[in-house]
């Protein structure tokens, strides 16, 4: 009797033993499909944080790019103020002289521009001692040689001058219809009043560069 009882309960427990792997089996995969599960959860949910980032960095961004016409406005405004600053590096009189003359005269290939200083009560026609003489201050503005030209005026300090019509050349005593007085007295009662425009700043910087007095 005890000799069948034993294979019996060897039996029984094996059964037994069997049916928990079994368990334990299934247990294993359940956690198992929990755990796939779940990593499945946290690598949605980060793909969904990462969409989420990329979405603010790339609003983020487009004000720095509307920055940039502000940027390119300020460099713009940078160069001009550079330009005036060149200008004003220069006195009033030397921009005068170089605006004078491309007005008048408008001759920017000259090699280089003479200026000359006249007082009130010296001769209009400095070879001629019956010339008439200049009521007040002029200035004489001439290139290097007679074919770059002249051109004598007075300032009248409102942005007009006073030209005065000096030939390039003095005729003689014998070649006028009147004295030398009365020729030039002519001059100096004829002035033409001119309006100078401030002109090209790239052009006056030029000719002030060629500034001889």
């Amino acid at each position: 009797m005890k000799k069948l009882l034993i294979p019996i309960m060897l039996s029984s427990v094996s059964i037994l033993l069997m049916a928990c792997s079994e368990d334990v089996k299934k247990n294993g995969e359940h956690v198992d499909s929990e755990e796939n599960k779940s990593t499945e959860e946290d690598v949605l949910a980060s793909d969904s944080r990462d969409e989420s980032a990329n979405s603010d960095s790339s609003e983020e961004a487009e004000p720095a790019d509307s920055d940039a016409e502000p940027s390119s406005q300020s460099g713009d405004n940078q160069s001009k103020s550079t330009e005036e600053t060149t200008l004003s590096q220069y006195s009033s009189k030397e921009i005068e002289y170089a605006r004078v003359w491309l007005q008048v005269i408008g001759n920017e290939d000259a090699t280089e521009l003479n200026v000359r200083q006249i007082s009130a009560g010296e001769a209009v026609n400095p070879y001629d001692e019956h010339s008439a003489v200049y009521p007040e201050n002029v200035i004489v503005l001439a290139g290097d040689i007679v074919a770059d030209g002249t051109v004598t005026y007075s300032g009248n300090g409102d942005g007009t001058i006073n030209i005065y019509n000096i030939p390039s050349h003095w005729p003689s005593a014998q070649q006028l219809e009147v004295s030398m007085k009365e020729y030039t007295k002519k001059i100096i009662s004829n002035t033409e009043k001119v309006y100078i425009n401030p002109g090209d700043d790239e052009a006056v910087l030029e000719l002030i560069e060629k500034l001889s007095s």
